[in-house]
């Protein structure tokens, strides 16, 4: 059995989902101690138990520990069935970081599954169902994997009560990657959604982010639907010929909608200026699935280097390596550029 420490690195619950992950695809058993023990209050919360939940209920694992607050997990899966499957985090915590624990090991698994998620959708601390829509899932997919995915209801914080549905058509063997080029322009995009919120919140949040950036009306969206509770987000999109980037704004109590657009602009801004085609919350994102490739040609005999150019590694990549190196015995190496201001990062076998 291997341990884990969850307090390493950045000590959220990025290396409690990493790990399950990884235990579903190697079925390896894993112990993980200090749980969240970064975070003002440690442990499992109502999120995370429902992404161990999820992972025992796909892998058929035995599992001590799986209770709110707990602060160490014993993980013993067994083998990974797709099917049809509903998760509920029961709250506004954020159903598409229990997506991730899942995800991996279905879109290797020996037939097709449809995931029904239900709670937060749209939580400031996570990714958004459209980041994962259209920055991470097309990736996944160039791997081999069909991963589909449609919203049916919004679930912002603190009502949450959102639900989504994935569709994966998965494959034996992911395919290697390399996203070392932006690639061509292809379409740029201001949009907003408003629930239970006037909505010229959301008109205000687009006209800025367009007038600021000087970008065209032609491609942008304000949307006003219904949710379990008030909520407002706003998107910038810029989508390449090799990657799409989805840079994300939440209006919150006290800040006004233009503010909320300028700090959207300003994240649009850097990525601009800078040569790296992977933004860092996607490079957090991609590093298992290039992981997974590599372990798989490890295992087969074949080479499956995969790579990717981004900016400075955040604490939740550099904790993600550290596991990946643990748990699938990978050469992951990091190459800095100073002369271009980025970092070249490698994953292989």
């Amino acid at each position: 059995m291997v341990t884990i420490d969850g307090s390493q690195g950045e000590g959220g619950g990025q290396i409690l989902r990493s790990t399950l992950a990884l235990s579903l695809v190697t079925r390896r058993p894993v112990r993980i101690e200090n749980i969240r023990a970064g975070r003002p209050k440690p442990g499992l919360m109502r999120q995370h138990l429902t992404a161990v939940q999820a992972a025992a209920r796909i892998g058929s694992a035995e599992v001590t520990g799986a209770e709110i607050g707990s602060k160490a997990l014993t993980f013993v899966p067994q083998t990974v069935t797709p099917g049809r499957y509903t998760f509920s985090v029961g709250t506004a915590g954020s159903a598409t970081l229990v997506l991730q624990t899942v995800l991996p090991a279905l879109m290797i698994a020996d037939g097709p599954s449809q995931l029904t998620l239900e709670g937060g959708t749209h939580n400031q601390w996570a990714p958004t169902f459209e980041f994962l829509k259209h920055a991470y899932l097309p990736i996944v997919s160039r791997m081999g994997p069909k991963v589909t995915a449609a919203l049916e209801r919004h679930g912002f914080h603190p009502a949450g009560g959102g639900r989504f549905q994935v569709e994966i058509e998965p494959v034996p063997r992911l395919k290697p990657l390399d996203l070392l080029e932006r690639g061509e322009l292809k379409n740029r995009s201001a949009s907003a959604v408003v629930a239970n919120l006037p909505g010229h919140i959301g008109d205000r949040e687009v006209t800025t982010i367009l007038d600021r950036l000087n970008w065209p009306p032609t491609n942008s969206l304000v949307e006003v639907v219904p949710a379990h509770g008030p909520g407002n987000v706003v998107f910038a999109t810029l989508e390449y010929e090799h990657v799409t980037e989805v840079f994300t704004g939440f209006g919150r109590v006290g800040a006004s909608a233009e503010h909320v657009a300028n700090e959207v602009v300003r994240d649009v801004r850097n990525y601009l200026r800078s040569e790296t085609p992977v933004g860092h919350y996607l490079a957090d994102q991609i590093l298992l699935p290039q992981g997974l490739c590599a372990y798989q040609s490890r295992l087969d005999g074949e080479p499956g280097r995969s790579s990717f150019a981004t900016g400075p590694l955040t604490r939740h990549g550099i904790t993600h390596i550290e596991i990946l190196r643990k748990l699938l015995d990978l050469q992951i190496t990091v190459e800095d550029r100073p002369d271009r201001a980025l970092h070249v990062v490698t994953v292989g076998p």
